[in-house]
């Protein structure tokens, strides 16, 4: 046998390291690692030997996407009251809104809403909160056990107007409240449930009523000129809290009607006040508004109505 040379044992020898290489690098001995690529990002992720792709694409494909409302820093606390939101007789505070502006769209005095909310404070209200705008049963029961009496007493007050003297608080403005007052030939308009209204002013008539754009009439005068409630009633707001208004009284009749006054000059009465049909209750003026006039309306459970459909005609 013919022996190799020391240079040919050499290249043998390296002939033969080079295929053992080659047979260790060519078999995997772990898992192959995958580029994953979700939202622009790539990620190895290593999988098993002999696992396809596309398995795994499908797997990651059919888990649940993260729902938004379920996360926790996303929820903030309910707010109190919420379990009531769309209910009758409670209301969810808007932007913007005032506790006088949702009592008046309610037929209610604010001060009934702030105590069935256990409001300390009724300038702070919050966007959501739901507020009670209706009297709670109990008070409801007690109300209407009380109507009967109230609508006994109102009818002779009213009609002892046309035999005795005014009393003192309005006999100043008793030859105004007679010009507002219908002649005889003149039809009253009685309400559904008997509240017969007088004009707060015998001026002409500004700008009639439009339910989208004017929720009352508009009464020309004189600064300084009476403004008369139109029935008995009660002072349930007396200021100049609520926008578009200027200096504003608000009268409460009964569960059904209320008046509002605005624009005055001078107020002359106070919340809780008890005042007589014909009473002078301000002066008028131009308070938030380009000229002097009285903006009056008529509400009935909040919701504004034509005045002229229930003050008497006019000769």
């Amino acid at each position: 046998m013919k022996l190799l040379s020391g240079r040919q044992n050499w290249m043998v020898i390296s002939v033969l390291s080079v295929c053992l290489l080659g047979a260790c690098t060519s078999r995997p001995r772990g898992p192959i690692p995958v580029e994953d690529r979700v939202a622009g990002q790539s990620a190895s992720r290593p999988v098993q030997r002999g696992q396809p792709q596309a398995a795994s694409e499908s797997a990651r494909a059919t888990a649940p996407a993260p729902v938004a409302t379920s996360s926790p820093v996303s929820m903030g606390p309910a707010m109190a009251g919420s379990e009531n939101a769309g209910k009758p007789g409670f209301y969810s505070v808007r932007p913007g809104d005032t506790l006088t502006k949702i009592a008046l769209d309610h037929g209610q005095a604010w001060r009934d809403i702030a105590k069935w909310n256990g409001l300390d404070n009724p300038n702070v209200i919050e966007v959501d909160q739901v507020l009670r705008v209706a009297p709670p049963a109990i008070e409801a029961a007690a109300i209407r056990q009380t109507k009967p009496v109230m609508a006994q007493n109102q009818t002779p007050a009213n009609s002892s107007t046309s035999h005795t003297p005014a009393p003192t608080a309005s006999s100043a403005p008793a030859s105004n409240s007679s010009n507002a007052a219908p002649s005889s030939s003149s039809p009253v308009n009685v309400s559904d449930d008997g509240m017969t209204f007088a004009w707060p002013h015998p001026g002409p008539v500004l700008a009639g009523f439009d339910e989208a754009k004017n929720k009352g009439l508009d009464v020309a005068g004189k600064a300084g000129d009476p403004v008369l409630a139109a029935a008995d009633g009660k002072v349930v707001y007396a200021g100049s809290g609520l926008r578009g208004y200027g200096n504003l009284v608000i009268l409460k009749h009964n569960n059904t009607y209320l008046t509002a006054y605005a624009h005055n000059q001078t107020l002359l009465v106070k919340e809780d006040q008890s005042v007589t049909k014909g009473q002078h209750i301000a002066d008028m003026g131009s308070s938030d508004s380009d000229r002097v006039k009285l903006h009056f309306e008529i509400r009935k459970q909040g919701k504004p109505v034509d005045p002229a459909k229930l003050l008497p005609a006019r000769p």
